[in-house]
């Protein structure tokens, strides 16, 4: 799902859209698994007796409760959690029904670093921390490819061609200095 274009301001493009890495679901999958399962062994050990109708209920009800519970609101909370950079700015948002979002503009970033342990390294996710002129740094969890969104936002940070200094202005901020005058051969004889 691409970021709404009626968000953006006047030439800001998206660079990078990103939800929270999938190993999120991990647990919440394998609670749908175990659910399931031992939903099903119920109700069969339920269907030989004659309270089945009152066993199936509860069964369905418990289950009903548990997979809501610890999976579809871990699911949603993953589905709508965007991490998105655009050619000014970096926003992070969350939520359904309370929404929370940050926004930091490229030029008060001062620095961008990532962290990712051994399990993070196997699933190729990581945390990005970000520096600004005026917070405490924040940090994103769960960010795909942590060292290629780390690179990409350190190469929109420093490859601004309106921060840049070109050739040119390189030139005229040097100093002018005249060369030596040449010195000739000065050996002691």
């Amino acid at each position: 799902m691409a970021y709404p274009e009626d968000l953006l301001s006047d030439g800001e493009s998206v660079i990078l859209h990103k939800h929270s890495h999938w190993k999120m679901l991990l647990l919440p999958y394998v609670v749908l698994l175990v659910v399931l399962g031992v939903g099903s062994w119920l109700a069969v050990l339920v269907s030989d007796t004659t309270w089945s109708t009152t066993g199936f209920i509860a069964i369905g009800a418990v289950a009903l409760i548990l997979l809501v519970w610890l999976f579809f609101i871990p699911f949603i909370r993953w589905r709508t959690t965007h991490f998105v950079v655009t050619t000014d700015r970096v926003m992070a948002k969350e939520g359904v029904i309370k929404t929370t979002g940050i926004t930091i503009p490229m030029n008060s970033i001062n620095s961008v670093r990532f962290e990712h342990g051994l399990v993070d390294r196997i699933f190729g996710c990581g945390t990005l921390i970000i520096e600004s002129a005026s917070q405490e740094p924040l940090e994103f969890d769960d960010i795909p490819s942590v060292e290629r969104v780390h690179t990409l936002l350190y190469r929109e940070i420093n490859d601004n061609p309106n921060d840049d200094f070109g050739a040119q202005d390189l030139q005229q901020a040097a100093p002018q200095t005249q060369p030596y005058p040449p010195q000739g051969d000065r050996r002691r004889r």
